[in-house]
């Protein structure tokens, strides 16, 4: 489901739906997503400490999604992504 939601981001992106919030968050900017990444951040944190897992689980989706918008609006794909974490785990051997 991550490459899927990925994938779905960087369609957005492209084709630029009316009515996309992936669409709005990219036309507003860097700025406008790094907010929103460090309000879902801050939900993680709240949900970890006083609200239980499901609401831990729901804000984690969240923040996932909204480090997915920023990845593909800097242009920087999930593969890239997961080569590090590959390169970092060989490393760790």
């Amino acid at each position: 489901m991550l490459d899927e939601l990925f994938d779905i981001i960087e369609e957005r992106k492209r084709l630029k739906p009316e009515g996309s919030y992936t669409n709005a968050l990219m036309q507003n900017g860097e700025n406008a997503i790094l907010r929103k990444i460090g309000e879902e951040t801050l939900e993680v944190l709240f949900a970890s400490k006083d609200e239980g897992p499901k609401r831990l689980i729901e804000e984690s989706a969240d923040l996932l999604y909204h480090l997915f918008v920023l990845l593909s609006f800097k242009g920087i794909t999930l593969d890239q992504v997961k080569q590090e974490l590959a390169r970092r785990h060989k490393g760790a051997e």
